[in-house]
């Protein structure tokens, strides 16, 4: 099912967030940027795309460093461009709060970026000529939106809903009850009953019906046992971090998961009785059993 005219989505790998560039008469936009190590990567995507165009406006989805880690090098490389993030961390960026905006805590990386304009729900986006809804979309991060054009019936669900499940529920794992905002999330992206959805990660899938089974089923997984849902979001930061690097020495992996605040946080609340270096070891294993990654002698290898 082809896309509205003017839309173009750059599907990048599971460490950097898809991009959608939008091309109107008189008007270029980009949706998120991918994280900070493919950032020369996403600026070349968005001039090869626009040629001799500028892009005029960066909009956000949510401020995880894998959607907004390509920013600064777009603002740099296209300076009158305008940038636009969810709200309720406006103040983080313009303070540079690296810490409200879990990068440090996480052991993630953004190069710094400036924010014009905050993107309520509520608004209208005009994007390719074309209104787009932003819509609150709460659960995996409490900020995040989605982008909705009703007549074509496309959906941009960021990490609120992929072919088969949805982000992290971070705040669940700081003691935030955020399960019910998921499936509340979920609800509305029924009601909002799309042919096409654009995920953050991932390719662009029609059957939304059937992504949503798939995700409450997860979600009762998880809301049922909330250790399991703890272990999984261990193994995405651990899996992402070795995205980044390729390798780590297991001396290293060891030191970065105890040096990491949200891991330590983490263990602390789910697995109270079981040292780091315990944990990081069955975390290692689940990943290699899995098929994501390898050890070889001293080394955890990416795959």
């Amino acid at each position: 099912m082809p896309l509205p005219p003017g839309v173009r989505v750059f599907e990048r790998g599971w460490l950097s967030a898809n991009n959608i560039l939008f091309e109107g008469k008189d008007h270029s936009a980009l949706v998120d940027s991918g994280y900070v190590l493919h950032a020369e990567q996403t600026v070349a995507l968005v001039k090869a795309a626009l040629g001799a165009r500028p892009l005029d406006a960066l909009f956000n989805t949510h401020l995880h460093s894998d959607h907004c880690g390509g920013n600064a090098a777009l603002q740099a490389a296209f300076p009158g461009v305008r940038t636009a993030v969810p709200p309720g961390e406006a103040s983080a960026v313009a303070n540079w709060d690296e810490e409200t905006l879990s990068y440090r805590a996480t052991g993630q990386e953004c190069a710094r970026f400036r924010a014009d304009a905050v993107v309520q729900p509520g608004d209208l986006l005009s994007l390719a000529d074309i209104d787009w809804e932003v819509h609150a979309a709460p659960g995996h991060d409490p900020h995040s939106v989605i982008l909705f054009e009703p007549a074509s019936r496309t959906l941009i669900s960021a990490d609120a809903l992929w072919e088969s499940g949805f982000g992290v529920v971070f705040p669940e794992l700081a003691g935030e009850p955020s399960f019910e905002e998921v499936a509340s999330t979920l609800d509305l992206i029924e009601t909002l009953d799309p042919r096409i959805v654009i995920p953050g990660h991932g390719s662009i899938f029609c059957d939304a019906a059937l992504a949503l089974s798939r995700s409450r089923s997860r979600l009762a997984s998880f809301a049922k046992s909330p250790q399991r849902h703890a272990r999984h979001a261990l193994k995405v930061l651990v899996k992402f971090r070795l995205l980044a690097s390729r390798q780590m020495t297991m001396v290293f992996y060891q030191r970065w998961l105890s040096e990491t605040p949200y891991i330590e946080m983490v263990r602390q609340r789910f697995y109270p009785d079981m040292s780091m270096t315990q944990l990081g070891t069955e975390l290692a294993a689940d990943l290699c059993n899995s098929g994501v990654a390898r050890q070889d002698a001293d080394r955890l290898i990416d795959i």
